[in-house]
């Protein structure tokens, strides 16, 4: 197993929800986190009283491409060095093929596909320079089969599944290894308005968050490509 001395792990949209148990997972681990976000106030509220040497916040707007760029660079010139990537940032939406709405398609798809996309793309030099980089793609279960009409969600998950695989590829031979954690339901912001189950009865944050310590962890020669997480069975996965 990989020792998290100093190993640098990136962590978008780390303020809340699954992000936010999985940068404290990594910090008691004692990784080197650097936090990404919009809402800087939060991230630095949150990491209080951590130790500041071992933590640094940078502004990730998915949206906003320049930022990945900035945020990368800013992680190295800190740390030296980036060891894994955590793209847990997210959005959802409940728009159908009886509703299309063209601003939404283009923001879920900014915020869950092409914004982790860049971050790779941003990362990767350093992560192949690691010799065991890892990338860690928050994707759902939604992303391995359909199970309601929230075509936009769907889709888009979908589609980090696969852009996990095409990670897995182009930098197996340097090392880096990718996977996508595939959660069912799951007590956050997102699942606020859901009643298909009770919450307590949902996979908890800080499983997830233990969940992606141990990938985190992993000898190269031990990848997982995908990692389905459920909370009540589901006869066709």
């Amino acid at each position: 197993m990989l020792a998290p001395a100093e190993r640098v792990i990136l962590i978008s949209g780390a303020n809340r929800g699954i992000g936010r148990a999985v940068a404290q997972a990594l910090y008691e681990a004692g990784y080197a986190l650097s936090l990404g976000g919009r809402d800087l106030a939060s991230l630095k509220a949150m990491s209080a009283d951590w130790d500041e040497t071992r933590i640094h916040i940078a502004r990730y707007d998915a949206q906003d491409w320049a930022t990945h760029r900035a945020w990368t660079d800013a992680a190295v010139a800190r740390f030296g060095r980036i060891d894994g990537l955590v793209n847990n940032a997210g959005m959802h939406s409940a728009i159908t093929l009886r509703e299309p709405d063209e601003a939404v398609l283009d923001a879920i798809w900014a915020v869950n596909c092409k914004g982790p996309l860049s971050l790779i793309h941003c990362a990767l030099p350093h992560l192949e320079a690691s010799g065991a980089g890892r990338i860690i793609n928050i994707a759902s279960m939604s992303g391995k089969r359909v199970r309601n009409d929230a075509v936009a969600y769907n889709m888009t998950k979908h589609a980090m599944v696969a852009l996990t695989h095409a990670a897995r590829r182009i930098s197996w031979d340097k090392g880096v290894r990718a996977t996508a954690l595939c959660p069912s339901f799951v007590p956050t912001d997102m699942t606020a308005a859901s009643n298909a189950m009770n919450r307590q009865d949902m996979t908890q944050p800080g499983d997830l968050a233990q969940l992606v310590a141990t990938v985190l962890a992993l000898p190269n020669n031990a990848s997982i490509a995908e990692l389905l997480v459920n909370c009540r069975l589901e006869d066709t996965l």
